[in-house]
């Protein structure tokens, strides 16, 4: 797997930018749960009644809505930034925010390397799409291998054998094929590229997949939103980003082809399909390159990462219990907000898993929700 030095400062820029806004936001809302100035970023700059969260640009929209319908009914708000998988990993470690949101699930060794034991569960699925600029927005389709070449560079030009192979009928353009990508950190390229190393040895080989890669062609662009505008604004894009932000952007994507060899188009269904599988208990799992016949190949799960013991850097019980309430009706009425929004809702196996993973979270050794 290839990390780049250039995203890695990115995600330390952006995560500046964050605790800067977060900062702005203390200074606002300075009546915390017990009236202290001390203590950890994340608690200071919450004031109690309000939960700080960054990363996952590709859970955004779902995590912004999410957190608008709790404070309806709890009075506690989300400020949740969208900075990227990476920034969100860096930000819970450095614990200037109350949680991480990241589309690649924390390995054993990253886990290893937090000063305290963190825990990690998948809130919503969702599909990455590979979304194009073309004259009169044909419905293409494309397969994997073919979608890696066109991303190693190898296919140049939308009229390619390999393309017009697979979308007979349609008159493709003799034009250049412009490639954007994420030049962040980022969950959705680490599914992505994962997917591209599942289907195409040439590409494990020379890219390989991670939050960052060495990019072998095209334009890159900050979190899902700029690789949207990329591609909205560039005749003859093509690029990958969550389902929600091609629909708001009204941008075509493609057909994929599945293992199983269907043509599957990237819907609330064909997302769920993929994750009609076994759930392990800790939720760590990848849905990319499903065996489903029916599900669409480029799904993923995204995760929620926080410390495991709360009682840290002078932060409250109720503040404490806040964010916990939040994770849990994030899980079960939380659900009911993800399909408007182009993700799908966690399978009852993923809730079940998720429900012991939040029970296990503490507040000086004991369970902050038994029920």
């Amino acid at each position: 797997m290839v990390k780049t030095t250039r995203s890695v400062a990115r995600a330390g820029i952006l995560l500046l930018a964050v605790v800067g806004i977060l900062l702005s936001c203390e200074k606002r809302d300075s009546t915390g749960a017990g009236g202290s100035t001390q203590g950890s970023s994340a608690q200071q700059q919450s004031g109690g009644g309000q939960l700080i969260g960054a990363g996952s640009s590709f859970a955004y929209p779902i995590y912004s809505k999410m957190g608008a319908e709790f404070q309806k009914t709890s009075g506690v708000k989300l400020n949740y930034q969208s900075i990227g998988s990476s920034g969100g990993i860096k930000g819970i470690k450095n614990k200037v925010v109350d949680f991480g949101g990241s589309d690649a699930y924390l390995t054993d060794k990253q886990t290893g390397e937090f000063d305290a034991p963190v825990i990690q569960f998948p809130t919503v699925i969702g599909a990455i799409v590979v979304t194009y600029n073309l004259p009169g927005n044909p419905t293409l389709r494309l397969t994997g291998s073919t979608l890696a070449d066109i991303f190693l560079g190898k296919i140049a030009k939308w009229n390619d054998p390999a393309i017009a192979s697979t979308n007979p009928g349609l008159n493709l353009p003799n034009q250049d094929i412009v490639v954007a990508h994420r030049t962040d950190g980022s969950g959705t390229t680490f599914n992505f590229t994962l997917y591209l190393s599942r289907v195409s040895p040439a590409w494990k080989e020379k890219v390989g997949y991670s939050t960052s890669v060495d990019w072998p062609v095209g334009l890159g662009g900050a979190q899902n939103a700029g690789v949207a505008a990329i591609v909205k604004q560039t005749p003859g894009a093509i690029g990958y980003v969550e389902l929600a932000y091609a629909t708001q952007n009204a941008l075509s994507y493609a057909t994929i082809q599945n293992r199983a060899g269907n043509w599957i188009v990237p819907s609330l269904a064909s997302t769920s399909a993929a994750a009609d599988t076994e759930i392990p208990s800790d939720g760590r799992i990848y849905l990319d390159d499903t065996d489903a016949a029916q599900g669409y190949p480029i799904a993923t799960l995204t995760w929620i990462i926080a410390y495991k013991e709360q009682d840290y850097g002078g932060r409250s019980l109720r503040h404490a219990k806040r964010l916990v309430d939040f994770f849990w009706w994030m899980i079960h009425e939380g659900q009911a907000y993800a399909e408007p929004l182009e993700y799908s809702p966690l399978p009852p196996a993923a809730v079940k898993a998720d429900e012991a993973i939040i029970k296990s979270i503490t507040f000086d050794g004991k369970p902050l929700r038994s029920d």
